[in-house]
């Protein structure tokens, strides 16, 4: 079994008391109205896509996909890129306390993207992440960037990855909620093809259970046992035998929560900076927890 180091780290969220999974649930679920009353105001603030503004390119890096490790000597991981991509029916508002996490520790260059709701393919919203990558990619002289997706948007970026070679220029897929396995609970799922796509047993889904040998991208996904999205909760684990990933059990918290907690964002943070090799390592499979 695989655990990260640095969870023992984090700060713990407070452990309720004796049987009291109702009382977990009860308490988890006014965080989760709390969180979703603090969103829809920030709402509106996030239906634009950011400003990009240029920025100066490393000398000499080519921009074309990498053939192994960045080459530049001392490459911190502050310089490397993270991608923010959101869920369904939401906008990039819903990384504002997660990205001022990352920005506080040192994390210079942070994009977030919008896709549309009107969206209808899956795959669409994956090729529109590959070209924002690549257009971050030039802008910012980097070979390979982080990527943190929430529920739908971490199926969009493990499509991106994992089917259209995105695993070149990711090097941590980080997930919070994502139906890796798919989900029962789909509102609206007769209405919404995208929605549909993230039901169990979905064409998209079982092509996700094809082969991907080789794939370069470590994967760390985070999920909750009060996650009432995802259905079975299990289902937002990644289970993959040719991927690297680690599955890191969340206690407390809802699906809303889980980008705008404080443990969360720490864990997310160090996933994304741990100096971990991939390369020449064969694919590992592990659990861990942020209590």
């Amino acid at each position: 079994m695989k655990v990260l180091p640095f969870l023992s780290l984090l700060p713990r969220l407070p452990r309720l008391p004796g049987p009291g999974l109702s009382t977990a649930l009860l308490g988890a679920t006014v965080l989760e109205l709390v969180v979703l009353t603090g969103h829809l105001a920030a709402y509106p603030f996030g239906l634009t896509q950011e400003r990009r503004i240029p920025e100066r390119r490393t000398p000499g890096l080519s921009t074309g996909p990498p053939t192994g490790p960045p080459t530049l000597p001392g490459s911190p991981s502050a310089e490397r890129p993270v991608v923010l991509l959101h869920g369904f029916i939401d906008n990039r508002s819903g990384f504002v306390l997660l990205r001022r996490a990352l920005a506080r520790h040192g994390r210079r260059h942070l994009a977030s993207l919008n896709y549309s709701p009107l969206t209808r393919d899956l795959r669409t919203a994956a090729e529109l992440l590959g070209r924002h990558v690549e257009e971050i990619c030039a802008r910012t002289g980097q070979r390979e960037v982080d990527i943190v997706g929430h529920s739908l948007g971490g199926l969009i970026a493990r499509y991106y990855v994992q089917r259209l070679g995105g695993d070149h220029r990711v090097r941590t897929l980080a997930t919070l909620g994502t139906p890796h396995g798919g989900t029962a609970v789909a509102p609206g799922a007769g209405l919404h093809p995208i929605v549909r796509q993230m039901r169990g047993g979905s064409p998209l889904i079982e092509e996700l259970r094809l082969p991907a040998p080789g794939c370069r991208t470590r994967f760390v996904s985070f999920w909750s046992e009060l996650d009432q999205v995802m259905v079975p909760v299990g289902t937002a684990c990644v289970d993959h035998p040719d991927l690297d990933a680690v599955n890191v059990r969340v206690t407390g918290i809802g699906h809303l929560a889980l980008p705008v907690h404080p443990a969360v964002a720490a864990a997310v943070r160090e996933a994304l900076e741990s100096q971990e090799a991939r390369q020449g390592t064969a694919p590992s499979s592990g659990t861990s927890s942020v209590a």
